[in-house]
């Protein structure tokens, strides 16, 4: 079992309950927090594997929480959130999060997408071999990627998508395919593509490799020639 701790940060005391009870007939050991200022307290602490965030928490809100914690800590996030707007969800990608629920939800398809993301962060196979091309090497076993041989950063959504990429590096790969290996389940968009697309281009035209992924316009997305020029 894929067992983790998680801190589940929500202002609602009975929906904390019911993660928390849910969660750890999972397995996983669970913490809380009740509102956005201690939620990011205790994320800082480093020592949680997964968070569950709240968007709609008074004062400071779920993605506040996000974007204070994504300036230095890459620990994957999990987004609740009460509204539909598609925009609220496409925020909260760009600001680093991995997944979300919208409530009412599930409790049993809670935890297979937290189960889903614990797969991709924490792989059980020891250290396999990196793909390198051009000036990228990534090694998605260690969720490690390098730019000149300098470690950059990413989510575990920026990670997967440029795992699947470098790994066949010639493929042409359409939008649709690319959304259903990446994301594997409804509600996934173009615009959640490209959210986690112009997040991973920003950080790796920052890291000194502005050409790593490609556009085929009216075909899908490829990985670029990595030059680093």
């Amino acid at each position: 079992m894929n067992t983790a701790h998680l801190l589940i940060v929500d202002d609602d005391p009975h929906i904390r309950s019911v993660l928390r009870i849910t969660l750890q007939q999972a397995g996983h050991e669970v913490s809380e927090a009740g509102d956005g200022a201690e939620g990011l307290a205790k994320a800082r602490s480093g020592r949680f594997d997964l968070i569950v965030l709240d968007i709609g928490l008074p004062e400071m809100d779920g993605l506040a929480v996000c974007r204070e914690l994504r300036t230095n800590d890459t620990t994957p996030v999990l987004f609740l959130t009460a509204r539909q707007d598609e925009i609220d969800r496409i925020l909260g990608f760009e600001l680093g999060g991995d997944d979300y629920v919208t409530k009412p939800f599930s409790p049993r398809e809670l935890v297979a997408r937290i189960a889903a993301i614990l797969k991709r962060t924490r792989p059980v196979a020891p250290s396999g071999a990196a793909v390198a091309r051009g000036v990228i090497s990534v090694d998605a076993t260690r969720h490690l990627c390098l730019v000149h041989g300098t470690p950059v950063t990413l989510t575990a959504r920026e990670m997967d998508i440029l795992a699947h990429l470098i790994a066949h590096p010639e493929r042409i790969h359409a939008r649709p395919s690319l959304t259903d290996a990446l994301y594997g389940h409804a509600g996934a968009s173009d615009r959640t593509l490209d959210s986690h697309l112009r997040n991973l281009r920003a950080k790796l035209t920052k890291a000194g490799c502005a050409d790593a992924i490609e556009t085929v316009h009216g075909i899908g997305i490829r990985m670029g020639a990595c030059t680093g020029l």
